[in-house]
């Protein structure tokens, strides 16, 4: 945690070249989560770091993979559980923001 009366304290500028822009923002993100105080932990922020990383990998593995994946309708049950779901939280999210 980092909190100026433990002198652990960093600029924004120190913050962001200690863990760039993307893992500020994740980190900052999950500091304000909950209805209490908020707190930067720098654990968060290499975690948020490494999780940018493990995705980017992803990414470049699906590119690279890409004439191996499937194709066609998305007609499998699977599929059709999937679609649901995905339409399932859109609606939950359309009422939130509805009151």
């Amino acid at each position: 945690q980092m909190s100026k009366s433990t002198g652990n304290f960093l600029t924004l500028s120190q913050a962001v070249d200690k863990f760039s822009a993307d893992g500020m923002r994740l980190a900052l993100a999950d500091a304000g989560d909950t209805v209490e105080d908020a707190n930067f932990v720098e654990a968060m922020a290499d975690a948020g770091i490494l999780r940018l990383y493990t995705w980017v990998e992803w990414v470049k593995e699906m590119i690279a993979n890409r004439d191996s994946l499937r194709s066609g309708p998305a007609s499998t049950f699977n599929d059709r559980v999937f679609a649901s779901e995905m339409n399932a939280g859109i609606m939950k999210t359309d009422q939130n923001y509805e009151k």
